[in-house]
């Protein structure tokens, strides 16, 4: 497991792993979507609640991955090491992306069940502010030039950002909202019926290896443009050294 830490052994397993991955998410979206579109209508909601099968892993993901860049973050701050860095830059995008779809799956979910598209209730609210902090990190990875002193401020920002977590899980508990309590991840069980929950649970499973695809494939181009800039800036030095030996012998 620490050898994969090295940057070249990771690519390496990139170069192996990620086929298998992207075949992987391809067959769960078949299977995932085919039995989203078989099963059968909601008893009170109707087709309107196959919504769920985007919207519920699009918002677990959300959170899971800001997870994923809490704990990269650690690794950036105690031991400052580059993959934890590459992996916290390649997340933040992928977070934005499937928590911009919870929320606009949410909006239209809403609007049939609670006649408008946006109540400034805890749960969405708090899903906004993720979405923000998203955004503000992708922001302050591209306005400093330092690569480290960018993987820093991003981390520290990220373990500040991450206390809207629970706050997100819980706020159904916490406040009265017009959000449903959970109904899968309970410890009385689902109170879903099995012909739902079976490709919800095939669904998530798909987002999450989509999401393991698409961050695998964007550390190792981080990793991949970090060498190349490296070899730039070493080639430029390189060149500037040289260049006023070139210029004597040219006189």
């Amino acid at each position: 497991m620490w050898n994969l830490a090295n940057p070249a052994a990771f690519v390496d397993l990139t170069r192996r792993t990620l086929p298998w991955l992207a075949a992987a998410t391809a067959v769960l979206f078949v299977v995932g979507l085919t039995l989203s579109f078989a099963a059968p209508p909601d008893y009170q909601q109707g087709e309107t609640a196959k919504i769920m099968y985007l919207h519920v892993p699009a918002a677990w993901m959300a959170t899971f991955v800001y997870g994923v860049m809490a704990v990269a973050s650690l690794g950036t701050l105690a031991w400052r090491h580059p993959l934890a860095d590459a992996a916290q830059k390649a997340a933040a995008p992928l977070g934005a992306g499937f928590t911009f779809i919870c929320l606009a799956t949410g909006s239209l979910w809403g609007k049939p069940m609670w006649g408008t598209y946006w109540v400034w209730d805890a749960r969405l609210t708090s899903v906004l502010v993720l979405f923000i902090l998203y955004l503000g990190l992708i922001a302050l990875w591209r306005a400093i030039d330092d690569p480290g002193r960018a993987a820093r401020a991003a981390a520290i920002l990220t373990l500040v950002g991450s206390v809207n977590l629970p706050i997100i899980k819980f706020s159904v508990d916490w406040w009265n909202t017009l959000h449903q309590p959970a109904s899968v991840f309970r410890l009385g069980g689902p109170t879903i019926a099995p012909s739902l929950l079976w490709p919800l649970i095939v669904m998530s499973l798909a987002f999450t290896f989509l999401f393991l695809t698409l961050h695998l494939t964007a550390i190792r181009n981080e990793i991949l443009r970090r060498r190349i800039a490296r070899v730039t800036m070493l080639a430029a030095a390189e060149g500037d050294r040289l260049a006023p030996a070139l210029a004597t012998r040219g006189a």
